[in-house]
């Protein structure tokens, strides 16, 4: 049922969404030249790579393209970048990830390879399930980037303190998942987006 729902929820939000996809298409460009779409390589269900899709908010980057990451980096946001961030509008194009089937509306968010690394025990029992848009890791830590900026060492402080809690979130989510809680999710990331 999840995985249908995933489908018909997708399929509709990509349609309805196609004068935000060409919008962008010309916009993001225009301010940086390169692709609109920014795309990265993560890890998924069972440990396989994909490819995720997001809006560009950055300056044109290979090497972020090919799984590197930076945390707490903003020195190459774009001005129209800030705004895809801060209203999440940066994250839609994964509906194209949903619909394809390498993440589902809701579930623990996909890391890159290096990331997954660090904790392999922990990450295979949570990859058990399909990578979601949006959690509650994805809730708690909405100004991760405000907070990786701020430390003095922005990798130690994601390593050590950020991605554990978040590690220990998607545990939960995993153990407590069922349709009901993903609506629950679903909706505080509606209000979350809206009025903050």
């Amino acid at each position: 049922m999840k995985r249908v729902i995933d489908i018909i929820t997708a399929s509709i939000g990509i349609v309805l969404l196609t004068p935000l996809w060409i919008i962008m298409g010309v916009m993001i460009p225009l301010e940086d030249p390169g692709p609109f779409f920014f795309t990265q390589t993560r890890v998924g269900r069972k440990g396989r790579h994909f490819v995720m899709y997001k809006f560009r908010s950055m300056t044109f980057s290979n090497a972020q393209a090919s799984g590197r990451f930076d945390p707490g980096d903003t020195s190459r946001v774009t001005r129209i970048g800030k705004v895809l961030r801060k209203t999440k509008l940066d994250e839609l194009p994964q509906l194209f990830n949903v619909f394809m089937g390498d993440m589902s509306l809701v579930g623990p968010r996909p890391e890159v390879p290096d990331w997954i690394e660090a904790y392999p025990d922990r990450w295979a029992y949570i990859l058990s399930v399909r990578p979601g848009i949006t959690d509650n890791a994805s809730l708690e830590f909405r100004d991760e980037e405000a907070i990786l900026a701020k430390s003095a060492d922005p990798e130690a402080t994601y390593r050590n303190i950020i991605l554990p809690r978040k590690l220990e979130l998607y545990e939960q989510y995993v153990r407590h998942r069922s349709l009901s809680a993903d609506f629950v999710i679903l909706w505080k990331t509606f209000i979350k987006v809206l009025f903050n």
